[in-house]
């Protein structure tokens, strides 16, 4: 996947290629997601039901995800990155014409299909195109230009939804358009990625992962990301702002985008640590972090302590996804393909997905706003206390140079990389 010799203190031009589609992407995802619950709910259904749209859309992405490592190997990383994005693409634009309820459940779980492929394929590419001693910045700008467009989405949407509900799923659309003429365009002859029949890197077992206790605790702390981030904020949040705070539909892409502030003010700090000081301590701060300020939000009643609670726990969820994310990087190497391993990571984020805004929504229903972001809050304590005995990924020979060293001129590519990360358990 990556040349034999590649600089270890530079990322590739191709990472800055998928950072600024991601950022694209996201943007796209923004303008959607404050409009999402409230389009929902025109069709005079219940608060659970407007949550599954959410769990609908993960549900898709969780069955699909296996069949999208395979195609992966079958196709290439970049045909089913692309493929994926038009999918999204083309169901996202439907879903402003959607006319009953069911049409936007079904819209939104086919749009799921080809999220769970971009997002597969992408992340394959992020790893093994990015140098070692770099796998926390590379993954701090991956999130940071995530959060970056939904700093801006949801500003740009909520003036869209002003003029109506359907009118972000058509802006998304033409969004991610744009995201597949940038892959396509400065990607279509990178030499670091292999063509397809060509790459004969041995695939990393999923069941020798599962051995290693750091990628066991990124499995628990992803799913509690898909649990609150992808699944309860989405899905909780809009609605909190409409019948607890009172405010209207609109103010919703606001408190979405101080989240994502929150967020992007920590990722590249929080990578770039990981890289010096390890994964582990970073996620473990962050985890607290977010779970004090989750259960925070769901007891505020005025609108300024809820948005310093909002934005607190953008910084903690910040602060450990990037080190995550390299954590998995690091088990996997650069001498294996993670296929099943990436997947597996995406699928326990989408089962958080699917079963947080069900679980979260039933709550609301029943108790209070405040029991579901009690108990999301206390699932991110939960993951805290799986990393506690995790051995560190990061080995001394891939951590980032000190600042002010002159770092690595190149790595030759041998077998360092995989054994070590495969022997920390």
């Amino acid at each position: 996947m990556v040349t034999a010799v590649q600089r270890q203190d530079t990322l590739p031009r191709e990472v800055w290629v998928l950072v600024a589609a991601n950022f694209v992407i996201a943007v796209g995802f923004g303008l959607v997601a404050p409009a999402l619950p409230s389009f929902a709910r025109s069709f005079d259904v219940s608060v659970t039901a407007a949550s599954i749209v959410v769990s609908a859309f993960a549900m898709a992405r969780l069955l699909f995800a296996p069949a999208s490592g395979r195609l992966v190997t079958r196709l290439g990383e970049r045909r089913v990155y692309l493929a994926g994005l038009l999918i999204v693409a083309v169901t996202t634009g439907a879903c402003a014409f959607a006319g009953e309820y069911w049409h936007l459940v079904a819209l939104r779980a086919l749009a799921g299909t080809g999220s769970t492929m971009f997002t597969v394929s992408g992340l394959a590419l992020l790893i093994h195109l990015t140098p070692a001693p770099l796998r926390g910045r590379a993954s701090g700008l991956w999130g940071t230009s995530f959060l970056l467009g939904n700093v801006a989405g949801p500003l740009v949407g909520g003036g869209l939804i002003a003029i109506s509900l359907r009118a972000p799923f058509l802006v998304y659309a033409v969004s991610l358009v744009v995201a597949v003429a940038i892959v396509w365009l400065f990607l279509r002859r990178s030499t670091l990625i292999t063509p397809v029949g060509e790459n004969k890197l041995p695939v990393f077992p999923l069941r020798a992962a599962l051995r290693v206790s750091g990628y066991r605790a990124a499995l628990a702390s992803n799913f509690v990301n898909g649990w609150a981030v992808f699944g309860v904020r989405m899905s909780l949040v809009p609605l909190f702002v409409t019948e607890v705070l009172r405010r209207e539909d609109a103010f919703a892409g606001t408190a979405l985008a101080v989240f994502a502030a929150g967020n992007v003010v920590m990722l590249l700090v929080s990578g770039r640590l990981s890289d010096r000081w390890g994964r582990k301590p970073l996620v473990l701060a962050g985890l607290l972090v977010s779970a004090g300020a989750t259960v925070g939000v769901g007891y505020t009643e005025t609108v300024t302590p809820f948005l310093v609670m909002t934005a607190v726990a953008g910084l903690g969820t910040g602060m450990f996804t990037p080190p995550q994310q390299a954590a998995v990087a690091d088990v996997i190497g650069v001498n294996s393909r993670g296929g099943p391993m990436l997947a597996t990571y995406q699928m326990v984020a989408d089962v958080g997905a699917i079963l947080g805004p069900f679980a979260a929504g039933m709550l609301a229903d029943r108790l209070s706003f405040g029991m579901a972001f009690l108990v999301t809050g206390g699932l991110a304590v939960v993951a805290a206390m799986v990393w506690l005995p995790a051995k560190e990924t990061l080995t001394q020979d891939h951590a980032a140079p000190p600042a002010g060293s002159d770092g690595a001129n190149g790595v030759t590519a041998g077998t360092s990389d995989t054994a070590s990360s495969r022997t920390v358990r």
